[in-house]
């Protein structure tokens, strides 16, 4: 009887049910970063053809950041309640209609209006994925699982300003709102397939997933204030890059087609390292050495991004980018993961995310006022030296961290 058990339909299932929800959350997620990536190069470039100001560009590159500010946590009591499989879908729905208002609302309002709403469907897609997966495993099983999850949204990055620097030569920004609009429909139509745990709702009261929660949960957990330090130096990192790479270049003349292989250029470091991020954690000696190995390396990337106009040189740079993002992101939310129990563990992931997308907001804005004040040089290496500093800081607190 044992072996007709473990033969059974049901064992079966609960052996391939991880693997393919994993697989169609991390191609449901690419799909959705491809377009979050093609907006990275789309965006800055329509502002500028619509004649915005440094800081009216900030403002709208910001405009994405809003409401996940204000929603992350609650998105997080809703994802528990719902499950990741209905939020998942209905992120994918937000998204296509953001796209859709900046196709068919051109100008700046439906410009801000398509990032308000892609910036909230954005928020709501990677928190359901991210729910998912850290209910896959543990250990290094889930270092490998978020590696590799990291690794397939950097190849909708890779894809993203590829596509859509050749379409922006080709026939400028009439169809590429509606080219996103299509990969976010399937992204929501691929969501679908998911299955078992995906679509488990879990009751959570206010005390489990509310802001008060979540802060009490922060004051206690090192774990917890780790993550959120990583992803907030990382995402500051990524914040200027993606926002104002595109800029930096384009007021050195630099064709759309080149500016998007700088921009996938990054992504595509960061994939060909996250698959090997647990290998690199116990050659590193843990995951504290390899946090502060790969935000140094993100901090020389950004400070020096500014200093040279040769485009080598600023590809370079792109790669030690490329490999401190790399890293700090999967480790952030494997970290988190691991500190928190599962049903407070949506509710958490929700405030890293607002932390995230609250640097996400505050980085553009910054960058805009420093560039106004000394141009590039001064921004990007004021950038660099900010991130360098505050992890200088943290290390004292840390350094005890059994992580």
């Amino acid at each position: 009887m044992s072996v007709n058990h473990f033969n059974s339909p049901d064992c079966s299932n609960q052996s391939i049910e991880p693997a393919r929800n994993f697989f169609a959350v991390c191609l449901a997620l690419t799909l959705c970063f491809i377009v979050y990536s093609m907006l990275i190069v789309v965006v800055p470039v329509y502002g500028l053809a619509l004649g915005a100001s440094p800081l009216m560009l900030g403002v709208v590159l910001s405009a994405q950041y809003v409401l996940p500010l204000v929603l992350a946590i609650p998105l997080g009591g809703v994802v528990t309640r719902f499950g990741g499989r209905a939020t998942l879908i209905a992120g994918a729905g937000i998204m296509v209609s953001g796209l859709l208002a900046m196709h068919l609302w051109p100008g700046f309002t439906g410009l801000i209006v398509g990032q308000l709403l892609v910036g909230l469907a954005h928020l709501q897609v990677v928190l359901s994925a991210q729910t998912i997966i850290s209910n896959l495993g543990s250990g290094p099983r889930l270092e490998k699982y978020f590696g590799w999850y990291a690794t397939w949204l950097s190849g909708g990055q890779v894809i993203g300003p590829l596509l859509a620097g050749a379409m922006l030569k080709s026939s400028g920004t009439e169809w590429v709102f509606l080219v996103m609009a299509l990969f976010a429909l399937v992204s929501g139509l691929v969501a679908i397939r998911l299955s078992g745990q995906a679509r488990e709702r879990v009751a959570v009261t206010r005390t489990q997933a509310g802001f008060r929660a979540q802060w009490q949960l922060m004051l206690s957990s090192r774990g917890v204030q780790m993550s959120v330090m990583v992803t907030v130096l990382g995402m500051f990192a990524l914040g200027v890059y993606g926002s104002y790479l595109p800029v930096y270049l384009e007021s050195l003349e630099v064709s759309p087609v080149i500016i998007g292989i700088l921009v996938s250029l990054r992504a595509g470091v960061a994939m060909l390292i996250r698959p090997f991020m647990a290998r690199i954690i116990g050659l590193s000696g843990g995951r504290m050495p390899t946090v502060c190995i790969s935000l140094i390396v993100l901090a020389i990337g950004i400070a020096l991004m500014g200093v040279s106009e040769q485009i080598m040189l600023i590809a370079a740079l792109a790669v030690l980018v490329g490999i401190g993002s790399g890293l700090t992101q999967p480790l952030s939310m494997v970290i988190l993961a691991e500190a928190v129990e599962r049903e407070r563990r949506a509710g958490a992931l929700g405030m890293r995310l607002m932390a995230n997308r609250a640097v996400h907001f505050l980085a553009p804005l910054l960058f805009g006022l420093l560039l106004e004040l000394g141009g590039f040089s001064l921004a990007f290496a004021a950038s660099g030296l900010l991130i360098f500093l505050v992890l200088l800081l943290s290390i004292r607190r840390f350094r005890s961290a059994i992580l």
